[in-house]
């Protein structure tokens, strides 16, 4: 079976570092004031960011999406990384502290976002699919999730990682989603680098002072490529590239994933010896 993202892989491996960008990494997504959402039809996935400032932003309903709402037959997971904010899903208000989640699932009718504190305005990253049921809204605590402990000091790579939205906690349709923090010393995240062919995933890289950037690893296994990530950019990783960075400082990022498994685990490993 021939796909266009088969195509594409082809294609990545001669691109130019322009196009590459154009491609697989999205800029500007916390303009004040503004909601931006980016189609990305792996997956046919949306990535957005919402940054209100003085007065409340509505989710709107874009002509792409061809529903009655944002939410007629797509699932979201919604992650504050700036200052105290609040989602109101339907009349009910959900607020939401730094590194807070919500989970909005098919059905919800109006979605609407705000600041808690204008001078210290919430940044919310919104990543969503299309959802199969309907399953209800679901506020996660950050400080209440515990963080799984991964790699090492030695390795340049020890880090948290904390599951938010998942089938442990909860169901989903498609939508799996969470948050990796580096530790200071360590550089590397997602290590070892891997595939995994059954869904798309979906990186936003935050914390990182604004003179640092993360070098993101792309790409087949034996024809890597590289982005030039700076705060709060998104890279698209397709499920045949590799996804993997180093940066020039610690960091933290938002994983998360869409497709047709949920299974954390499912994964083809790309051992370090076997990079080109």
């Amino acid at each position: 079976m021939k796909t266009h993202d088969r195509a594409l892989s082809r294609l990545a491996s001669s691109f130019s570092p322009e196009e590459l960008r154009h491609e697989f990494l999205l800029s500007g997504l916390f303009e004040p004031g503004e909601i931006s959402l980016h189609w990305w039809e792996t997956d046919r996935t949306v990535v957005g960011g919402v940054c209100p400032v003085a007065g409340d932003l509505p989710l709107p309903n874009p002509d792409a999406l061809r529903a009655a709402c944002f939410f007629e037959r797509r699932e979201a997971g919604i992650l504050n990384l700036g200052g105290p904010g609040v989602v109101r899903v339907d009349g009910t208000e959900h607020r939401l502290d730094t590194l807070d989640a919500l989970y909005v699932g098919r059905g919800a009718r109006e979605v609407v976002f705000g600041s808690r504190d204008a001078a210290k305005p919430a940044r919310f990253y919104l990543l969503s699919y299309p959802a199969h049921a309907a399953y209800p809204t679901r506020h996660i605590v950050f400080r209440d999730v515990a963080g799984t402990r991964l790699g090492s000091r030695e390795g340049a790579n020890e880090r948290t990682l904390y599951k938010l939205i998942h089938p442990g906690a909860f169901p989903t349709c498609q939508l799996v989603m969470g948050v990796t923090r580096l530790e200071p010393g360590s550089v590397w995240n997602t290590m070892p680098p891997h595939t995994h062919l059954r869904r798309s995933e979906a990186y936003l890289y935050f914390n990182l002072p604004p003179e640092q950037a993360v070098f993101h690893f792309m790409g087949h296994p034996g024809e890597t490529r590289h982005l030039v990530v700076r705060d709060g950019e998104v890279v698209l990783s397709p499920p045949w590239s590799i996804h993997c960075g180093v940066g020039t400082s610690h960091y933290s990022f938002v994983w998360g994933m869409g497709g047709e498994n949920q299974e954390f685990a499912d994964m083809d490993p790309a051992p370090i010896s076997v990079l080109r």
